[in-house]
């Protein structure tokens, strides 16, 4: 089986410019996903997604693979998380490489452990489900979170 993760990490945040590379407890913020990803051993491809030579050069400093530049249409405000990931498992299938199962991790995403992919990937396995994801209790109403 064989598998991918894919950290999508574009360049142009409009509410926190930079915040995939920002430092955060004193490395780049997207280097704890990238490591979570490498040290869970569960994939064959760790790579990043990004539209910036900042971000694939950090990538490539933690581990991660970045084979190719994001377009410019999965770059904009309106590219979804899917668009970035069909487009990486398109240009892979275009180099002759085909996954049978795909991670996605955000890159700000500094608390995933490698325990948690795995505790993913075990689900995936064992229960009777075709994708999981992560989620956390809010403790106030949904509304007060976007305010």
């Amino acid at each position: 089986m064989k598998r991918i993760a894919i950290i999508p990490a574009r360049a142009n945040s409009k509410r926190i410019p930079g915040k995939n590379s920002k430092p955060f407890a004193g490395k780049p913020i997207i280097s704890y996903a990238i490591e979570a990803a490498r040290h869970s051993q569960l994939f064959d491809v760790v790579m990043v997604s990004t539209d910036s030579e900042e971000i694939a050069g950090i990538a490539r400093q933690f581990g991660a693979e970045v084979p190719f530049v994001r377009s410019d249409k999965n770059s904009s405000d309106t590219a979804t998380v899917g668009d970035v990931i069909m487009e990486v498992l398109n240009k892979y299938r275009e180099l002759g490489e085909v996954f049978d199962r795909v991670c996605c991790i955000l890159p700000t995403a500094a608390f995933v452990r490698p325990e948690d992919l795995i505790k993913a990937d075990q689900m995936l396995t064992n229960e009777d489900c075709d994708s999981v994801f992560a989620i956390q209790a809010f403790s106030y109403p949904i509304q007060r979170c976007l305010i």
